[in-house]
């Protein structure tokens, strides 16, 4: 009977202490989207990126075409609209003139109520591993989302500048 007793006070105490964390606001559950699409673009190469190509038997012109899928996912937002961003972005460059030169790009970046944007994040293509630097704008037309980016990489054999555009769809 003491047992009881002394278990019934303990988990009196306890639960009474514990009420206080019921009263606490708990801040609003973290919404993960993600926004996949297609990307195409052009890329100027400058003539060390040229040559480095040209060496491994990829004979392109300074400016390729681009054609690939980005791979989105959104995984912060405050109340304000910036969100952190997650993406993965796969290119084809060159398929304009009879090459395909992969690139695979991994971006961390943010991207405010307006759409600016900006990321940052490695850069992997057969002419070696580069930092990639992205900066844009996502406008917005109904259900669809249309980014336009800027990305300049350089790497120790130049510098490479893209344009890419492409869109999601908000589900």
């Amino acid at each position: 009977m003491r047992n009881i007793r002394i278990v019934t006070c303990t988990a009196a105490i306890v639960l009474s202490f514990a009420s206080v964390g019921f009263c606490q606001i708990a801040p609003p559950p973290a919404r993960s989207i993600s926004l996949a699409g297609p990307r195409f673009g052009i890329t100027t190469l400058s003539p060390g990126v040229v040559n480095s190509l040209a060496s491994n038997e990829v004979f392109v012109k300074p400016v390729i075409s681009q054609f690939g899928w980005q791979v989105e996912r959104q995984f912060f937002a405050t109340g304000s609209g910036l969100a952190v961003l997650n993406e993965w972005v796969g290119l084809l460059g060159g398929l304009d003139q009879g090459y395909a030169v992969p690139s695979l790009s991994w971006m961390v970046g943010v991207r405010s109520s307006e759409g600016l944007e900006f990321g940052l994040g490695p850069n992997v293509t057969p002419g070696g591993v580069a930092l990639a630097m992205a900066a844009g704008v996502t406008v917005r037309a109904g259900v669809v989302n249309v980014p336009l980016n800027v990305a300049v990489v350089p790497s120790q054999s130049g510098m490479r500048v893209s344009m890419l555009a492409g869109f999601t769809l908000r589900r």
